[in-house]
């Protein structure tokens, strides 16, 4: 099984690093992920050096297969998240 951190873990580690109430600390961390939302939905790159890019990523409208029917459907062209991790990151992680 592989080991899982949430918002909240992040939140009172931050509270216990920083010396602040886990309800600050819970805003804190928030404010910065409502940012980075923000940003992606107006198409603003979010750059954290040495962490990584968050960036909207463009898809091209395509053609699929209704794995049911195997009738064919088209795919209308959208928008998704994505994230790019820094060189300094991908070195931590290898």
């Amino acid at each position: 099984m592989v080991a899982k951190c949430t918002k909240k873990d992040l939140a009172e580690l931050l509270a216990e690093k920083h010396g602040l109430t886990k309800k600050d600390a819970n805003e804190v961390l928030g404010t910065v992920l409502d940012t980075i939302t923000a940003n992606l939905k107006k198409g603003v790159v979010t750059d954290l050096a040495g962490f990584g890019k968050f960036v909207v990523k463009e898809r091209k409208a395509r053609t699929g297969i209704n794995p049911l029917t195997k009738e064919e459907i088209k795919i209308p062209a959208s928008k998704v998240p994505g994230f790019r991790a820094a060189k300094a990151l991908k070195e931590v992680v290898k």
